[in-house]
């Protein structure tokens, strides 16, 4: 019973993980790997151990830096500055509330406006957007597999199978 509860708990933060990784506003690879905390203390930590969970940890921490690694290469690569970066950012909070369209256009409006707002010119901001855009939809299918990667080796190692 107690590891019913436990992986319906570690469900739950891995919905909600996975859920993230298209709507930024919830640290997506974070609650997968809070998912695998709660059930090991719920349930105990023998089928997981410390060496799992920090190659779990690991990677997690190697997906926040591919959000930020793919925008800053797609922004860069069309011209954009630090300002599109950010404002690519701004534009991806902003752009969930008009979901879904929001977050196809979030990233480019956000990154043109910064970019316009550094008084660069109609062209540039115009690709700097563009770069933007690109950087969060190739990040997306990326880090959407790792994720499930990393559910799939929990649900392996919790079902006792190497």
């Amino acid at each position: 019973m107690t590891e019913a509860i436990a992986f319906s708990a570690a469900g739950i933060l891995f919905l909600a993980g996975l859920f993230g990784t298209i709507l930024p506003v919830l640290p997506d690879p974070a609650l997968i790997w809070a998912g695998m905390l709660v059930y090991g203390l719920i349930a105990g930590f023998e089928n997981l151990g410390p060496g799992f969970m920090a190659i779990q940890a690991l990677l997690v921490l190697c997906l926040f830096g591919l959000d930020y690694l793919f925008s800053a290469l797609g922004t860069r690569y069309f011209g954009g500055s630090k300002a599109a970066l950010a404002g690519a950012s701004v534009g991806l909070l902003a752009g969930i509330f008009f979901f879904p369209i929001g977050l196809v256009i979030g990233p480019f409006l956000g990154a043109a406006l910064a970019e316009l707002m550094v008084r660069r010119k109609t062209a540039q901001a115009i690709r700097s957007g563009f770069g933007a855009s690109i950087g969060f939809w190739v990040a997306l299918p990326v880090k959407l597999g790792i994720e499930v990667i990393m559910i799939t080796w929990f649900i392996l190692r919790v079902w006792h199978m190497p």
